[in-house]
């Protein structure tokens, strides 16, 4: 071990299988053209294999003002999506918000069943017997556990707002738990607010929690103020509490996006000691939105604590976008229609080099740091104002046309530079069109 990490230190090995032999006649080793900082010094992935992911697009996610609640087929094929990515677990939803939000609920965790899915449901309600009341009839039901996430506000800016006492919380708190374990539900208890929370009122909340049988802490950066140090901070203090009272109990990790970091804080948290974190599909969620669970599910691979296929990210992404009917940006990561694109003539050549060697693993990273082909993705290379003559074969060669006709490649290329951005389809095929006119 001591000598594969001297190496790996020596070579900046990653984690994403790097150290084998590329394909086609280069005889260079993946760690000798790529030196990755991340990885240097590392004897195992920052991140441990066994996280957990919850995916809580078809709850908190859809708490969005901008988001539509998706219909009950929409939301069946979104959680076999999450299924084939291998989430651990979904958020049906909150039963007791409506009947609709009860009906769905119900019908998912039926599907999930019928189906023979590996994700396990789990469902939000306030900590209320009233609110866990509809979770505990679904399981019953349907014949299959449901998790619980029962929340609270913690902090004491809630507490004022809400005129709350912390005897009052606990009280309420203990009535809940007890009605979830008396129903043979498990149950993760929220402290919505925790890191704005002081430690005395966290700690007599986790410890009431556990005492009635909470069976995981959840850990919420509901008003996105954390920052990286601060999730470590709470972390190690959540995990120190915990040895001292000689408890096994998991903890969640829950980030809003307010100051762009739910997904920085969330792999921290991964890596700090969180066994189960949460986040919902292309982001979405109230204000700035929630940690996006598929952004993570790439770094995590990358990383090297992950080792499933993700070829079904891209459809995922569609799908909730679809289903919620919300845009993806044109440069989101993964899904957007930019994010394997270029039109751009020193780029496009070293991709182009690459492909000509019969390279994919070269062509596919050279100027990516995500490798397209494991999300279901190709490089696309366009025609624009900053492209060269090799962006026009490129483009031709792709569509079966003839790239050996210099004037052809003239034409598109000076179409191209005199734009102010990249040329769409059919500008091009209409110089295509033309040029053969001409020619005829």
């Amino acid at each position: 071990m001591a000598r594969e990490a001297e190496k790996r230190e020596r070579a900046g090995v990653s984690w994403d299988g790097a150290g084998g032999r590329k394909e086609g006649s280069c005889d260079f080793r993946h760690d000798e053209i790529i030196y990755d900082w991340n990885a240097v010094g590392l004897e195992k992935p920052v991140i441990p294999p066994d996280v957990e992911l919850l995916d809580e697009t078809l709850r908190d996610g859809i708490q969005s003002p901008s988001v539509t609640d998706p219909g009950l087929e929409d939301k069946v094929e979104l959680v076999h999506h999450m299924n084939s990515l291998g989430i651990t677990a979904v958020d049906v939803g909150l039963p007791a918000s409506s009947e609709r939000a009860l009906e769905h609920s119900l019908r998912v965790v039926e599907e999930i069943h019928r189906a023979g899915l590996s994700i396990q449901p789990a469902a939000a309600a306030r900590t209320m017997v009233s609110d866990i009341a509809p979770i505990a009839d679904i399981a019953q039901r349907v014949g299959v556990p449901v998790e619980v996430y029962a929340f609270i506000g913690s902090s004491p800016i809630r507490q004022l707002a809400e005129a709350w006492n912390l005897s009052e919380m606990l009280q309420a708190s203990s009535v809940a738990i007890d009605f979830a374990v008396s129903e043979g539900l498990p149950l993760t208890y929220v402290t919505e607010d925790t890191v704005r929370s002081h430690p005395h009122t966290l700690e007599q909340m986790f410890a009431n929690a556990i005492d009635h049988g909470a069976g995981a802490i959840c850990l919420c950066d509901t008003a996105g103020h954390a920052t990286p140090d601060g999730v470590r901070r709470l972390i190690k203090w959540t995990k120190s509490l915990l040895s001292n009272m000689n408890v096994d109990v998991r903890i969640d990790w829950h980030a809003h996006n307010d100051r762009g970091l739910a997904l920085v804080n969330s792999l921290f948290a991964m890596e700090y000691g969180a066994r189960r974190v949460h986040g919902t599909g292309l982001g979405v969620g109230e204000r700035a939105g929630n940690a996006a669970i598929d952004q993570m599910l790439v770094n995590m691979k990358l990383l090297g604590s992950l080792d499933r296929d993700l070829s079904d990210l891209l459809m995922y992404c569609q799908s909730v976008s679809r289903a919620c009917m919300v845009s993806i940006p044109y440069n989101y990561p993964i899904a957007g229609s930019d994010a394997f694109r270029t039109a751009t003539g020193i780029h496009a050549a070293a991709i182009i080099k690459a492909e000509g060697r019969g390279d994919k693993w070269l062509a596919d990273r050279v100027y990516s740091g995500v490798p397209a082909s494991e999300l279901g993705r190709t490089q696309e290379i366009e025609c624009g104002h900053q492209s060269g003559a090799c962006n026009v074969r490129h483009w031709l060669e792709r569509r079966s046309l003839p790239l050996d006709d210099e004037s052809l490649v003239r034409a598109i290329l000076a179409k191209a530079k005199e734009s102010k951005r990249t040329l769409t389809e059919d500008e091009v095929m209409a110089v295509v069109l033309e040029h053969q006119a001409s020619k005829a």
